[in-house]
């Protein structure tokens, strides 16, 4: 399980943007976004630093949570 800080995540096209990230590394990844706080939680067999890489490939910025 990992959290991340996505500060530009600010609607549900960008939580989809964020979960479509995750199941590219691995379709069965459970994904839960907070868009107040700005929080993402993945729980996927990927390592932290391979969700952050595809969250930011797809046009986030990412910090750790």
């Amino acid at each position: 399980m990992s959290d991340f800080r996505v500060p530009d995540m600010h609607c549900d096209g960008c939580v989809r943007s964020l979960t479509g990230a995750a199941h590219a590394l691995d379709a069965k990844a459970v994904v839960s976004a907070d868009l107040t706080t700005k929080l993402v939680h993945v729980e996927t067999s990927a390592t932290d630093a391979a969700v952050a890489e595809a969250f930011r490939d797809a046009g986030f910025d990412v910090e750790a949570a």
